[in-house]
């Protein structure tokens, strides 16, 4: 009877301490932070890079070698959608930008000035429909997931980035700047 009386606590003791968890990570993070920005055209990573497996660099072809990611062009994009899902309404948008000759007027989500692995800071981008932060991988995280809670994304503030920046500096060996100058100019 002691027995299942220590069992019963613990699974008490394990339930508030994930409850305490989730309550204190949806605290910390800012709403706005989960809201996937508004852009001309819904763009579906999950599928382009998830289920077509199109490298990064394909679309983001300045990566490696600007401070800024940069974005396909409409020409680009129409290359493969003047046949591929030309009749589903997100491509007919985009279809029309082309018609016109026009430049799709994304909005600018956040600024990582050095090229790094896209998931280190934006999270799995491949499973996204629509561009937004989600959280890495920690044991909190896990956990709020194994039991059905989706963790609030990062709320990629100053402070969020610069920790980030520390931390791979002290564990990555890496020389990940900390200078101001280095997003804000």
């Amino acid at each position: 009877m002691m027995a299942k009386a220590g069992v019963g606590a613990l699974g008490a003791a394990l339930l508030a301490v994930l409850v305490f968890l989730a309550i204190s990570s949806w605290s910390r993070q800012p709403a706005a932070a989960a809201k996937p920005s508004a852009q001309p055209i819904n763009f579906p990573h999950n599928v382009h890079v998830g289920t077509y497996k199109i490298d990064c660099q394909y679309c983001h072809s300045d990566a490696r070698r600007s401070e800024y990611a940069g974005l396909p062009s409409v020409e680009r994009c129409m290359g493969c959608h003047k046949i591929v899902a030309a009749d589903k309404p997100e491509v007919k948008k985009l279809a029309d930008y082309h018609a016109k000759k026009e430049p799709i007027p994304w909005v600018r989500v956040n600024k990582l000035p050095e090229f790094l692995k896209c998931q280190g800071c934006h999270g799995p981008v491949e499973t996204m429909t629509t561009f937004a932060a989600r959280t890495g991988t920690s044991l909190r995280v896990d956990l709020l997931n194994l039991v059905g809670f989706s963790p609030a994304p990062p709320p990629l503030t100053m402070g969020w980035c610069i920790e980030c920046h520390r931390e791979q500096n002290a564990t990555a060996g890496r020389r990940a700047p900390l200078d101001c100058v280095t997003c804000h100019h």
